[in-house]
C-alpha cells in the first residue's frame, strides 16, 4: 500500500541500540569470567583483533549507558556472558559477574532505559564445550536451563524483556564459520541434531521465564534475511522459497508453532537425517509459548533454480571488506543464492534494502501474529576520526534514515513493532572482522594494531538518531528517501 502521510510510531515505542556481551565487554579474564569458545573463535580470524579488550565496555559502562541517555534511548538490547555467571563446572555461581550486570541494569533503571537481555550470543563457556561436547551434547540442556535460571531470579525484578538465543538460524547455516561446527564431514548430518538441542535449550529459558519473572516476556532472536525470486519464471519462485525453509523459515515456525514444520520433516527423511528428538523434547516445546520475535535485519538475499547436477559452492563471506570476494552458496536441486542488481552493497557485499525491512516485518506479522521488536539492523564501514575531531558517516545516515522509515512503513501496514534496537550502539568487535568493520553510533578509539586511549566520539549518526529519538520518529533531519 501507498501512503500519504509519513509513518507515526507508538507513544511507548522502544529506541535503541544493541551490543553483545562477547563483542563489546572485553575484561575476558576480569573477576572470574572464564574462557569462552568464541573467545578462541575470534584468534582464529587472522589480521583483526579478538575479543580480549573489544570496546572495553566492562571499565566503560557508566559512560555508555550515559551517552545512551543524552541520545534519549528508552532501551537497550545486550547479552549476559554466560562464563561470568558459571565460570566453571562447580554449580557455584561467580558474584563479581552478578554484580557487573546488576550494576549495569541498575544504570540502565535509573537512566528511564528499558535493558533487553539476551541470554546466549554465541559465547558459550569453554567448560561446557568440554564437559558436554558442546551443542553436540545433550548435558548442555540442564546446564543452560541453570544458567537461565539464575539470570531470571538474579535479574528478572528489573528485566522484562529477554531473549533466548540470538540467531540459532545462522549458528547453524554457517557453523563452520562460527564454530559451532566440530566434524566437517558429518556436520550436514550433525547440524540438525544440534539445533534440536538449541531448541530445547530454548524451550527451557521460555519455560523458566514464565515461571519466574512477573510480568515477563521472552522471545527468539532469529537472523532474518527475506529471499527473493531472481526472475519469474516458476522455478525461481520455488527456489527462493527453499532458501527461506531452510536458512529462516524452519526456525521461525518452530518457534510460533512450537513444533517443526512439514517441510523440514519432508526434507530429513529424503536425506536419511535422524535429528534425534526425544519425548521429554516434545513435551518442552509444548510448553514454550513465545511472547515476540526479535528481528536481526541486515539485507535481502536473491534466489534462482539450481538443477540437482549443479557444482554445490559453500557461502564464503567477505572478509576482506572489498567489494567483491562474496561467493554465493549453490545447493544443488534445491537453491543458489545470487547477485541482486537492482540494490547497492557496502564494502563487505551485504545488500542495502530498506524495503527488506518492511518485508521482513510484514512476513513475520502476516505467519505469526506476534509482537516483534527489531535487534540488529545496521550499516558496517570503514571509519575513521576526521581532522575536525569528528566521525562523520553520511551513509549510516542515510541507511537508518530509510531503515527505520520502512519500520514506520511496516506499522502502517498493520504490523505490531515494539521497538528498534540497531547494530550497534559503540564501535565492537565484528565477528569476523575484528574492529576494521564498525557499525556503532560511538566511535571507540582503538583499532585492530593499536589499543589507543578507548575513548568514545559519538559520530553524526548519533546525533541525527537522537534528534529522531526526541521527536517520536518525526525529526528526519531532510526529507525521507521513504518511497513506498
Amino acid at each position: 500500500m501507498q501512503f500519504k502521510k509519513n509513518p507515526v510510531f507508538p507513544a511507548r515505542f522502544m529506541w535503541g541500540a544493541s551490543s553483545a556481551a562477547w563483542q563489546v565487554e572485553g575484561a575476558v579474564n576480569e573477576d572470574g569470567r572464564t574462557p569462552a569458545i568464541i573467545d578462541l573463535n575470534s584468534k582464529t580470524k587472522k589480521g583483526y583483533a579478538d575479543n580480549s579488550i573489544a570496546s572495553d565496555h566492562y571499565h566503560h559502562y557508566k559512560k555508555d549507558v550515559h551517552l545512551m541517555k543524552e541520545a534519549g534511548f528508552t532501551s537497550y538490547r545486550f547479552s549476559i556472558a554466560w562464563s561470568r555467571i558459571y565460570p566453571d563446572d562447580s554449580g557455584v555461581v561467580n558474584q563479581l559477574g552478578l554484580d557487573f550486570y546488576n550494576n549495569l541494569i541498575d544504570e540502565l533503571v535509573k537512566n528511564g532505559i528499558e535493558p533487553i537481555v539476551t541470554l546466549y550470543h554465541y559465547d558459550m563457556p569453554v567448560w561446557v564445550d568440554k564437559k558436554y561436547n558442546g551443542w553436540y551434547g545433550r548435558g548442555i540442556i540442564a546446564a543452560f536451563d541453570q544458567y537461565a535460571r539464575t539470570c531470571f531470579k538474579e535479574f528478572g525484578d528489573r528485566v522484562k524483556y529477554w531473549l533466548s538465543i540470538n540467531e540459532q538460524n545462522m549458528q547453524i547455516c554457517y557453523g563452520k564459520w562460527l564454530g559451532v561446527c566440530k566434524k566437517d564431514d558429518t556436520w550436514f548430518e550433525d547440524q540438525w541434531k544440534v539445533n534440536n538441542i538449541m531448541n530445547v535449550c530454548h524451550a527451557k529459558a521460555v519455560i523458566a521465564c514464565h515461571e519466574l519473572v512477573e510480568n515477563g516476556k521472552i522471545g527468539p532472536v532469529p537472523g532474518y534475511v527475506p529471499i527473493y525470486p531472481e526472475t519469474c519464471k516458476p522455478e525461481d519462485q520455488i527456489a527462493a522459497q527453499n532458501a527461506e525453509e531452510l536458512t529462516e523459515k524452519v526456525w521461525n515456525d518452530f518457534y510460533a508453532h512450537q513444533k517443526y514444520n512439514g517441510f523440514i520433516k519432508a526434507y530429513w527423511r529424503e536425506n536419511d537425517i535422524d535429528p534425534d528428538i526425544r519425548p521429554e523434547d516434545l513435551d518442552d516445546f509444548s510448553k514454550a509459548k513465545i511472547d515476540f520475535f526479535g528481528v536481526n535485519c541486515y539485507r535481502s538475499n536473491t534466489a534462482k533454480y539450481a538443477a540437482s547436477d549443479a557444482e554445490p559452492k559453500d557461502y564464503i563471506l567477505n572478509k576482506s571488506g572489498e567489494k567483491g570476494n562474496l561467493q554465493f552458496p549453490v545447493v544443488p536441486g534445491i537453491y543458489a543464492l545470487t547477485s541482486n542488481p537492482f540494490v547497492k552493497t557496502t564494502d563487505w557485499d551485504w545488500e542495502i534494502d530498506p524495503i527488506a525491512m518492511r518485508y521482513s516485518l510484514r512476513y513475520i506479522w502476516d505467519h505469526y501474529q506476534l509482537p516483534m521488536v527489531i535487534t540488529e539492523n545496521g550499516y558496517g564501514a570503514h571509519e575513521e576520526v576526521s581532522e575536525d575531531g569528528r566521525v562523520h558517516d553520511p551513509e549510516r545516515v542515510a541507511f537508518m534514515r530509510d531503515q527505520i522509515f520502512q519500520v514506520g512503513r511496516a506499522i502502517q501496514d498493520g504490523c505490531e513493532v515494539i521497538g528498534y534496537n540497531p547494530w550497534s550502539f559503540t564501535d565492537l568487535l565484528s565477528t569476523g572482522n575484528g574492529m576494521s568493520k564498525r557499525y556503532g553510533l560511538v566511535f571507540i578509539n582503538t583499532t585492530d594494531n593499536d589499543v589507543r586511549d578507548l575513548s568514545r566520539i559519538p559520530k553524526d549518526s548519533y546525533y541525527w538518531y537522537s534528534n529522531l529519538i526526541k521527536s517520536n520518529g518525526q525529526n528526519w533531519g531532510e526529507e525521507s528517501n521513504g518511497k513506498l
